[in-house]
């Protein structure tokens, strides 16, 4: 049985990711008070410590960047739910009920695919769909 990754609009996908990024920290840091209670390594508590304040702020820059991202991102109306989604690249998806959305007229009426936003991939399908 293959289990298909349900598509997600890639700001939803990118605070996702800062999102795991938190938790990790936080399970590195826990992991170095155990050690430091287990192994009585204050060397190895002070690096995991550093690794998990690293892990925080890298998270607070990504959330920083898709912030901006977000700032600048073409608000559309989805033609299925109604509702107003932001949009990036050439093809995203509705950040409510996931419906594949395009402001590129050329790309009206194919199958989504995210290698449409990457220029070289996206000349990639565009030779192999005009064959």
């Amino acid at each position: 049985m293959k289990w298909s990754k349900k598509p997600t609009s890639k700001i939803n996908r990118i605070r996702s990711w800062a999102l795991g990024l938190i938790f990790a920290a936080m399970i590195v840091m826990y992991l170095g008070v155990v050690l430091l209670y287990m192994a009585h390594s204050r060397i190895l508590f002070g690096i995991f410590l550093i690794l998990g304040t690293l892990a925080f702020a890298l998270s607070f820059v990504v959330y920083f960047w898709i912030g901006m991202l977000s700032m600048r991102a073409v608000t559309v109306l989805c033609p299925n739910c109604n509702h107003y989604t932001k949009m990036l690249g050439r093809a995203d998806i509705c950040a409510n009920c996931n419906e594949p959305l395009t402001l590129d007229p050329t790309l009206e009426g194919k199958e989504f695919n995210e290698d449409y936003n990457n220029k070289r991939k996206s000349e990639a399908l565009e030779k192999k769909e005009g064959r």
